[in-house]
């Protein structure tokens, strides 16, 4: 898609600005970074359906600048034609998979980062992702053929989305722990600045859950972005243990969003 065509009119004095395109993570929206001068903006592009997360994490945003958590602002939200649009400030800092090269302040920057989160008092927070939400949330993708099968963790190559959903149900831990969580813990969406936790981004799915949501994920991406020989020093540093059980299956949660 041609950003620039299909900006709606409060949008495009961003025309004459420096465009970055955003290409890390898995997101399915579009996103750039915005040159403002010596600052930028980020712009999100979302189509605009029934399923899609666009409006879940302007609400999300709204809560985290009500705790005074770091995470992007909202300066301005459009819903224009098939897309939703969504403006936000910068977060400082650069995402953890700049520090491969130093995995001990990795290791710690992503301890810090979802302790400080998960600190944040559940009660306060008006998003519930118990699991018959996120069940019932993963069959209407299932449902919509939103699930894309090709991309499933090798644990899972060859299933249907069906499959896996059916999994799921036949196979969901009990909750414990519950607390607030990102939802998708992975390295691209955590931040540092100077070697310390700076913010996360990429909020839409944030709710109160347990806490190996965000575990089960961030041991994932250490893993995909380091080696496996992170996780044992990562759960350390967070102040838990292996859980096997609920790895898998928020890992396999994963899959169907």
């Amino acid at each position: 898609m041609n950003p620039r065509e299909r900006l709606p009119a409060q949008l495009k004095p961003l025309a004459s600005h420096n465009w970055e395109a955003i290409t890390i993570g898995e997101s399915k929206a579009s996103v750039w970074r915005i040159a403002m001068g010596e600052s930028a903006l980020f712009l999100k592009a979302e189509p605009a359906h029934d399923l899609s997360e666009m409006a879940d994490e302007l609400l999300r945003l709204d809560y985290l600048a009500e705790m005074g958590f770091p995470a992007p602002r909202v300066v301005d939200h459009v819903s224009a034609g098939d897309f939703n649009w969504l403006l936000m400030t910068a977060v400082k800092g650069n995402d953890l998979t700049h520090l491969g090269g130093e995995p001990e302040v990795l290791i710690q920057v992503l301890a810090d980062g979802l302790k400080r989160l998960h600190a944040l008092d559940p009660a306060n927070c008006p998003f519930d992702h118990n699991l018959d939400r996120r069940l019932a949330d993963a069959e209407a993708n299932v449902l919509a053929g939103r699930i894309d099968e090709t991309d499933f963790d090798d644990e899972r190559d060859g299933w249907t989305g069906r499959q896996v959903l059916d999994w799921l149900v036949e196979n969901r831990p009990a909750e414990t722990n519950r607390v607030v969580t990102h939802g998708d813990a992975c390295l691209p969406n955590i931040l540092a600045a100077d070697g310390r936790f700076s913010g996360i981004v990429d909020c839409a799915r944030l709710g109160v859950s347990d806490r190996w949501q965000d575990l089960a994920l961030a041991c994932r991406s250490l893993e995909f972005n380091g080696g496996k020989e992170h996780v044992e020093d990562f759960l350390t540093a967070y102040g838990a243990e292996f859980d096997a059980e609920r790895y898998a299956y928020y890992c396999a949660m994963d899959e169907m969003f």
